[in-house]
């Protein structure tokens, strides 16, 4: 005996998307990027902030880039602990850029975010490309 097919479900009132920052670039970026071949517009290092201020730092430095024409920006968070032997707990700024960037203003302009390269700080710093204005 077939089995009946269930009916398709109508299709969902669609959400409004929020613009998020990409996961994807064409091949030519991520090779550059991996190699270490780019040099970055701005640069912001986060070294000696606390979670508020460095994310008030990243959003005035990420509208300035944005609004300079940058296509690159190196941010340099500091490196992940290797250890657990140290009383206070190291790295909050790294862990949280991936959500600030992703909840930002300024995600609709960020096409991806990558692993520096170790010229540019390696496991300590991150690439934002930034999207081309229209």
């Amino acid at each position: 005996m077939p089995r009946a097919r269930a009916a398709p479900s109508p299709p969902a009132a669609a959400a409004p998307k929020r613009a998020v920052p990409g996961t994807t670039l064409d091949s030519t970026w991520d090779r550059r990027l991996a190699r270490g071949l780019v040099t970055p517009d701005a640069v912001v290092d986060l070294h000696g902030h606390n979670l508020a201020t460095a994310y008030e730092l990243l959003d005035h430095r990420l509208a300035q880039a944005i609004a300079g024409g940058a296509r690159l920006m190196l941010l340099v968070t500091g490196k992940p602990p290797s250890d657990d032997r140290r009383p206070v707990a190291r790295g909050a700024i790294r862990a949280a850029v991936g959500d600030w960037l992703h909840a930002s203003r300024h995600a609709a302009d960020i096409a991806a975010v990558r692993a520096a390269h170790p010229r540019h700080g390696g496991a300590g710093a991150l690439y934002i490309v930034l999207r081309r204005k229209k």
